[in-house]
């Protein structure tokens, strides 16, 4: 076996630097495993021979991240220009060859549809070193990328569905990863299947927009709530999740299938983004404050210990102090176990980019921040309730923090709550089912006890 070295001076190893969703992730995930069976050697970054930036555009400034992230790159590997650095996702979709600068590292562009033809792309510019590639065209259909054997741990992500047709108003991913594509069920149901096989327990559906699998012409014509039933039957499956739904395209099948399929489990993450109509309809969601109601009161009835996340956007351009308020009261009504919330900042090319009344920068702020405060208070008290009660977790590694003595493990409950639970000997528990009653609440998570078999 050639040691880390000898396989860095082959050119055969690699260093991935992941930024943004769980799509994202994943994508990471199939690359590397891609190029393990390839023959490639995961190191360091100051090991490495190929180096891959996977980007994000939704988070703030992301340009200015990816350059940074370029610099250090140059600067851990002394700028050698035997050393291949790609750049994919969103960031490379929106800036184009605007990387390929004369003094760049920078010789491979990939883009979301482009990444199944990725690892045989860096195989060639390895062996032509003079060489750039582009590969940002938007496919016409979802392109199957190919399958790999690796193993990805208890909690398997599988992707259903590649970009989205919605146009949100603040939104970049319809120009970065294109419209929206579905994959074959058949396809969807292979990949589940090797996953489970793999020892995966929990399998988590991925897309931008979930619950429209299959609304595109590619589709093949199974509906989500079909798709799930599916999925929920293969032997192996302990748990079912998915993420991330839109409101205005959640059916009533898509909603009565928290009651009717148990391996689907009660947390969903629903993107409020305002609870303001004013300001809904500004954004292009095509729902108004008393859809989103209505619509988190019938899953609730569907499935009444149904956990709700979402997201919220503060500061959006024209956002008055009564529609922030109104933000507010939503979320205490929903009573949402968690959100990410951030300030509203301009996407280029996106619509809201081009609107005048622009929120203060300060004021955004000062909005984020009680937004942040009444959530804080809402995941306390919900986390609070949660003590005395049992419920089965699943481990998905060890904790961060590890007691003198023992060994905490991390796993997740059915809302998805991360639980952290210490155990006496040192086996390995990753991917076993713990029954377990919850004895302290903490600012984000749960602490427990054992409280009963293993499984």
């Amino acid at each position: 076996m050639l040691a880390v070295a000898d396989v860095a001076m082959n050119g055969k190893s690699f260093h991935i630097i992941t930024f943004g969703c769980q799509m994202n992730a994943n994508d990471s995930w199939w690359l590397a495993s891609s190029l393990a069976e390839r023959g490639f050697t995961r190191t360091g970054l100051e090991d490495a021979r190929v180096v891959v930036l996977n980007t994000c555009s939704v988070r703030e400034k992301p340009e200015r991240k990816v350059a940074a992230a370029l610099a250090e790159v140059r600067r851990v590997t002394g700028g050698d220009p035997g050393v291949l650095v790609v750049v994919a996702g969103c960031v490379a979709q929106q800036m184009g060859e605007k990387l390929f600068s004369p003094e760049s590292q920078v010789r491979l562009l990939v883009g979301s549809d482009g990444l199944a033809r990725a690892p045989e792309a860096i195989e060639r510019l390895l062996a032509e070193p003079q060489e750039r590639c582009c590969l940002l065209d938007f496919s016409v259909g979802y392109e199957e990328r190919k399958a790999v054997r690796a193993a990805a741990g208890p909690v398997a992500q599988v992707n259903i569905i590649q970009g989205c047709d919605n146009f949100c108003a603040y939104c970049i991913v319809p120009f970065t990863r294109g419209r929206q594509k579905s994959r074959r069920a058949e396809d969807i149901l292979e990949e589940c299947r090797a996953r489970l096989d793999g020892g995966a327990r929990e399998i988590l559906l991925l897309g931008q927009n979930v619950n429209a699998y299959n609304r595109d012409r590619q589709g093949d014509g199974t509906s989500f709530a079909s798709l799930l039933e599916r999925v929920a039957t293969l032997p192996g499956l302990v748990r079912l999740r998915y993420v991330t739904a839109h409101p205005r395209d959640m059916r009533p099948e898509d909603v009565a299938a928290f009651g009717n399929v148990p391996a689907l489990c009660p947390r969903l993450h629903l993107p409020l983004q305002s609870g303001s109509d004013n300001v809904l309809k500004r954004m292009g969601r095509k729902y108004d404050s008393r859809t989103f109601l209505d619509l988190a009161r019938r899953l609730r009835e569907a499935r009444p210990d149904m956990a709700l996340s979402t997201d919220i956007i503060a500061g959006f351009p024209g956002e008055s102090e009564k529609d922030f308020e109104d933000t507010l009261a939503i979320m205490e009504t929903c009573e949402f176990v968690s959100s990410f919330s951030f300030c509203y900042s301009d996407r280029p090319g996106t619509r809201a980019a081009l609107m005048p009344d622009k929120t203060a920068p300060t004021v955004s702020l000062e909005r984020l921040s009680r937004l942040q405060a009444l959530q804080d208070a809402l995941t306390r008290r919900l986390l609070a309730d949660r003590v005395g009660r049992k419920t089965d977790i699943l481990i998905e590694g060890r904790s961060r923090r590890q007691p003198p003595g023992k060994t905490s493990w991390r796993g997740r409950d059915p809302y998805g709550v991360v639980v952290n639970l210490v155990l006496e000997g040192q086996g390995d528990y990753t991917g076993k089912m713990a029954p377990v009653l919850i004895t302290r609440a903490k600012r984000h998570s749960l602490a427990a006890e054992p409280a009963g078999d293993m499984w």
